[in-house]
Protein backbone atom coordinates (compact mmCIF):
# COMPACT_ATOMS: atom_id res chain seq x y z
CA UNK A 1 0.00 0.00 0.00
CA UNK A 2 0.83 3.01 -1.68
CA UNK A 3 1.76 5.10 -4.48
CA UNK A 4 3.62 8.14 -5.58
CA UNK A 5 5.15 9.49 -8.82
CA UNK A 6 7.84 10.75 -11.02
CA UNK A 7 7.95 13.57 -13.41
CA UNK A 8 8.71 11.37 -16.50
CA UNK A 9 9.00 13.80 -19.46
CA UNK A 10 11.79 15.55 -17.22
CA UNK A 11 13.63 12.76 -16.30
CA UNK A 12 14.15 9.12 -16.61
CA UNK A 13 12.44 7.60 -12.92
CA UNK A 14 14.41 5.65 -10.81
CA UNK A 15 14.08 2.05 -10.85
CA UNK A 16 14.21 1.85 -6.98
CA UNK A 17 11.67 4.35 -6.13
CA UNK A 18 9.39 3.40 -8.24
CA UNK A 19 8.76 -0.34 -7.23
CA UNK A 20 8.02 1.63 -3.95
CA UNK A 21 5.53 3.50 -5.49
CA UNK A 22 2.93 0.91 -6.68
CA UNK A 23 0.40 2.21 -4.21
CA UNK A 24 -3.35 -4.59 -5.78
CA UNK A 25 -5.51 -8.68 -8.32
CA UNK A 26 -7.49 -14.78 -11.17
CA UNK A 27 -8.20 -17.55 -10.26
CA UNK A 28 -5.90 -20.42 -11.35
CA UNK A 29 -5.29 -23.66 -11.20
CA UNK A 30 -1.10 -25.04 -11.38
CA UNK A 31 1.29 -27.38 -10.98
CA UNK A 32 3.55 -26.19 -8.22
CA UNK A 33 6.58 -24.69 -10.03
CA UNK A 34 10.39 -25.42 -8.13
CA UNK A 35 11.15 -23.09 -5.90
CA UNK A 36 14.06 -20.92 -5.97
CA UNK A 37 17.10 -22.61 -4.77
CA UNK A 38 17.66 -20.09 -2.93
CA UNK A 39 14.47 -19.09 -1.18
CA UNK A 40 14.03 -19.83 2.34
CA UNK A 41 10.57 -20.10 3.55
CA UNK A 42 9.47 -17.17 5.73
CA UNK A 43 8.42 -17.67 9.18
CA UNK A 44 4.62 -17.47 9.53
CA UNK A 45 2.93 -14.77 11.62
CA UNK A 46 -0.58 -14.15 12.85
CA UNK A 47 -1.63 -11.28 14.62
CA UNK A 48 -5.29 -9.99 15.35
CA UNK A 49 -6.59 -7.85 12.85
CA UNK A 50 -9.24 -5.09 12.30
CA UNK A 51 -9.76 -4.12 8.97
CA UNK A 52 -10.51 -0.36 8.92
CA UNK A 53 -13.84 1.13 6.95
CA UNK A 54 -13.93 1.53 3.35
CA UNK A 55 -12.89 4.67 2.36
CA UNK A 56 -11.48 6.77 -0.64
CA UNK A 57 -8.43 8.56 0.28
CA UNK A 58 -7.25 11.37 -1.94
CA UNK A 59 -3.31 13.06 -1.32
CA UNK A 60 -1.19 16.19 -2.15
CA UNK A 61 2.32 14.77 -3.50
CA UNK A 62 5.01 17.00 -3.31
CA UNK A 63 8.74 15.12 -4.40
CA UNK A 64 12.01 16.58 -4.85
CA UNK A 65 13.70 14.36 -7.38
CA UNK A 66 17.29 15.12 -9.16
CA UNK A 67 16.76 18.80 -7.60
CA UNK A 68 13.02 19.34 -9.20
CA UNK A 69 10.81 20.01 -7.06
CA UNK A 70 7.61 17.87 -8.38
CA UNK A 71 3.82 18.51 -7.50
CA UNK A 72 1.26 15.61 -8.22
CA UNK A 73 -2.00 13.64 -6.65
CA UNK A 74 -2.88 10.52 -5.61
CA UNK A 75 -6.27 8.46 -5.25
CA UNK A 76 -6.85 5.49 -3.37
CA UNK A 77 -9.43 4.03 -2.87
CA UNK A 78 -9.98 1.03 0.05
CA UNK A 79 -13.08 -1.32 -0.24
CA UNK A 80 -14.40 -4.14 2.45
CA UNK A 81 -17.10 -6.09 2.48
CA UNK A 82 -17.98 -9.89 2.96
CA UNK A 83 -14.71 -11.16 3.85
CA UNK A 84 -13.08 -9.67 0.68
CA UNK A 85 -11.07 -6.77 0.55
CA UNK A 86 -10.06 -4.59 -2.70
CA UNK A 87 -7.94 -1.87 -3.01
CA UNK A 88 -6.68 0.60 -5.89
CA UNK A 89 -4.22 3.28 -6.56
CA UNK A 90 -3.54 6.05 -9.02
CA UNK A 91 -1.10 8.54 -9.17
CA UNK A 92 -1.07 11.67 -11.12
CA UNK A 93 1.68 14.67 -11.74
CA UNK A 94 0.80 18.28 -13.03
CA UNK A 95 1.72 18.51 -16.59
CA UNK A 96 2.15 14.72 -17.27
CA UNK A 97 -1.73 12.85 -15.97
CA UNK A 98 -1.50 9.36 -15.13
CA UNK A 99 1.40 7.79 -13.93
CA UNK A 100 1.44 4.55 -12.13
CA UNK A 101 -2.05 2.46 -11.21
CA UNK A 102 -1.79 -0.41 -8.79
CA UNK A 103 -4.82 -3.07 -7.08
CA UNK A 104 -4.95 -5.71 -4.88
CA UNK A 105 -7.82 -7.59 -4.54
CA UNK A 106 -8.63 -10.62 -2.42
CA UNK A 107 -10.02 -12.03 1.07
CA UNK A 108 -9.96 -11.98 4.39
CA UNK A 109 -8.78 -14.96 6.69
CA UNK A 110 -7.64 -15.61 10.01
CA UNK A 111 -4.22 -13.81 9.51
CA UNK A 112 -5.89 -10.72 7.55
CA UNK A 113 -5.61 -9.41 4.00
CA UNK A 114 -5.08 -12.66 1.89
CA UNK A 115 -4.19 -11.04 -1.70
CA UNK A 116 -4.97 -13.36 -4.72
CA UNK A 117 -3.30 -10.59 -7.34
CA UNK A 118 -2.05 -7.54 -7.48
CA UNK A 119 -1.64 -6.15 -10.58
CA UNK A 120 1.21 -3.28 -11.35
CA UNK A 121 1.13 -0.68 -14.45
CA UNK A 122 3.68 1.78 -14.51
CA UNK A 123 3.83 4.78 -16.81
CA UNK A 124 4.27 3.72 -21.09
CA UNK A 125 4.75 -0.08 -19.40
CA UNK A 126 2.82 -3.26 -19.45
CA UNK A 127 1.07 -4.23 -16.16
CA UNK A 128 2.72 -6.84 -14.07
CA UNK A 129 0.87 -9.74 -12.32
CA UNK A 130 2.15 -11.26 -9.14
CA UNK A 131 -0.90 -14.05 -8.34
CA UNK A 132 -1.13 -15.78 -4.89
CA UNK A 133 -2.02 -19.04 -6.15
CA UNK A 134 -4.10 -20.57 -3.01
CA UNK A 135 -4.52 -24.25 -5.20
CA UNK A 136 -1.07 -25.09 -5.01
CA UNK A 137 0.24 -22.51 -2.34
CA UNK A 138 2.47 -20.83 -4.15
CA UNK A 139 3.26 -16.89 -5.24
CA UNK A 140 4.04 -16.41 -8.96
CA UNK A 141 5.00 -13.73 -11.17
CA UNK A 142 4.90 -12.84 -14.93
CA UNK A 143 8.02 -10.73 -14.89
CA UNK A 144 10.09 -13.58 -13.47
CA UNK A 145 10.15 -16.93 -13.02
CA UNK A 146 10.68 -16.84 -8.84
CA UNK A 147 8.11 -18.66 -6.88
CA UNK A 148 8.08 -18.71 -3.11
CA UNK A 149 5.43 -20.91 -0.42
CA UNK A 150 2.49 -19.30 0.16
CA UNK A 151 2.23 -20.15 4.48
CA UNK A 152 -0.24 -17.25 5.71
CA UNK A 153 0.08 -13.74 5.73
CA UNK A 154 1.92 -12.71 2.87
CA UNK A 155 1.10 -9.27 1.34
CA UNK A 156 1.65 -7.39 -1.39
CA UNK A 157 2.56 -4.09 -2.11
CA UNK A 158 -0.49 -2.51 -2.22
CA UNK A 159 -2.14 -4.34 0.78
CA UNK A 160 0.48 -4.48 2.99
CA UNK A 161 -0.31 -1.18 4.17
CA UNK A 162 -3.79 -1.86 5.04
CA UNK A 163 -2.16 -4.90 6.75
CA UNK A 164 -0.13 -3.08 8.69
CA UNK A 165 -3.20 -0.50 9.95
CA UNK A 166 -5.10 -3.63 10.47
CA UNK A 167 -2.43 -4.86 12.84
CA UNK A 168 -2.28 -1.59 14.49
CA UNK A 169 -6.24 -1.21 15.17
CA UNK A 170 -6.32 -4.48 16.86
CA UNK A 171 -3.36 -4.32 18.87
CA UNK A 172 -2.94 -0.60 19.79
CA UNK A 173 -1.66 -1.56 22.97
CA UNK A 174 1.67 -3.10 21.63
CA UNK A 175 1.89 -0.57 18.59
CA UNK A 176 4.24 1.49 20.58
CA UNK A 177 7.96 3.40 20.04
CA UNK A 178 10.23 0.79 19.35
CA UNK A 179 8.22 -2.15 18.55
CA UNK A 180 8.88 -4.13 15.22
CA UNK A 181 6.40 -5.39 13.31
CA UNK A 182 7.51 -8.17 10.23
CA UNK A 183 5.93 -8.78 7.20
CA UNK A 184 6.58 -10.93 3.92
CA UNK A 185 5.71 -8.88 0.85
CA UNK A 186 5.59 -9.56 -2.82
CA UNK A 187 6.13 -6.84 -5.44
CA UNK A 188 6.38 -7.31 -9.22
CA UNK A 189 9.33 -9.49 -9.57
CA UNK A 190 10.18 -10.62 -6.30
CA UNK A 191 9.46 -11.13 -2.40
CA UNK A 192 10.96 -10.38 0.59
CA UNK A 193 10.53 -9.76 4.49
CA UNK A 194 9.70 -5.91 5.67
CA UNK A 195 10.21 -4.49 8.95
CA UNK A 196 8.59 -1.54 10.47
CA UNK A 197 9.43 -0.55 13.55
CA UNK A 198 7.33 2.21 15.23
CA UNK A 199 9.07 5.64 15.84
CA UNK A 200 6.54 7.03 18.13
CA UNK A 201 3.62 10.12 18.11
CA UNK A 202 3.92 12.84 16.32
CA UNK A 203 1.43 15.89 15.12
CA UNK A 204 1.47 15.92 11.15
CA UNK A 205 -0.39 19.25 9.61
CA UNK A 206 -2.62 18.52 7.01
CA UNK A 207 -4.97 20.42 4.98
CA UNK A 208 -7.48 19.85 7.11
CA UNK A 209 -5.48 20.79 10.64
CA UNK A 210 -2.94 19.47 12.67
CA UNK A 211 -3.50 15.78 13.08
CA UNK A 212 -1.50 13.01 16.06
CA UNK A 213 0.04 10.30 14.38
CA UNK A 214 1.75 7.04 14.89
CA UNK A 215 5.38 7.82 12.99
CA UNK A 216 6.20 4.33 11.20
CA UNK A 217 9.45 3.30 9.95
CA UNK A 218 10.82 1.13 7.36
CA UNK A 219 14.23 1.40 6.65
CA UNK A 220 16.47 -0.86 4.53
CA UNK A 221 19.38 -3.46 6.33
CA UNK A 222 21.76 -2.02 7.76
CA UNK A 223 24.01 -3.22 4.50
CA UNK A 224 21.35 -2.05 1.86
CA UNK A 225 21.47 1.63 0.63
CA UNK A 226 17.79 1.07 -0.61
CA UNK A 227 14.77 3.64 0.27
CA UNK A 228 13.48 4.85 3.89
CA UNK A 229 9.85 4.24 4.17
CA UNK A 230 8.14 6.59 6.95
CA UNK A 231 4.07 5.99 7.24
CA UNK A 232 2.13 8.29 9.83
CA UNK A 233 -1.28 6.96 11.03
CA UNK A 234 -4.19 8.62 12.46
CA UNK A 235 -5.45 6.57 15.50
CA UNK A 236 -8.39 8.67 15.62
CA UNK A 237 -9.00 8.64 12.48
CA UNK A 238 -9.42 4.95 11.87
CA UNK A 239 -5.65 4.70 11.47
CA UNK A 240 -5.99 6.10 8.14
CA UNK A 241 -2.28 7.23 6.66
CA UNK A 242 -2.11 10.97 6.86
CA UNK A 243 1.22 11.00 5.34
CA UNK A 244 3.95 8.58 3.23
CA UNK A 245 7.38 9.84 2.77
CA UNK A 246 9.98 7.72 0.11
CA UNK A 247 13.42 8.76 0.74
CA UNK A 248 16.49 7.83 -1.21
CA UNK A 249 20.12 7.30 -0.33
CA UNK A 250 20.73 10.62 -2.25
CA UNK A 251 18.27 12.69 0.02
CA UNK A 252 15.12 12.68 -2.73
CA UNK A 253 12.03 12.50 -1.62
CA UNK A 254 8.62 12.10 -2.66
CA UNK A 255 6.18 12.34 0.44
CA UNK A 256 2.12 12.30 -0.22
CA UNK A 257 -0.16 14.05 2.73
CA UNK A 258 -4.13 13.00 3.18
CA UNK A 259 -6.50 16.47 2.00
CA UNK A 260 -9.52 14.99 1.84
CA UNK A 261 -11.14 11.69 3.04
CA UNK A 262 -14.36 10.05 2.04
CA UNK A 263 -16.18 7.14 3.65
Amino acid sequence: MITMFMLFSLRAPKRATLRLLAGCLMATTLVAPALATDDIPHPVIKRRVNLPPSAQLHYAIEAQQNGLQIKGEALVNWNTTDGKYRVTAETRASFVGKLLEASSEGTVDSFGLAPNVFVDKRFRRDPTTTTFNRDSNTITFTQSSESYPLLGGEQDRSSIIWQLISVARANPGKFVAKSEWLFFVAGPRDAEQWSFTVVGREKIKTAQGDVNAVHVLRAPPPDNKGQKLDIWLAPGSEWYPVRLRFTDPDGDYIEQTLDKLTK
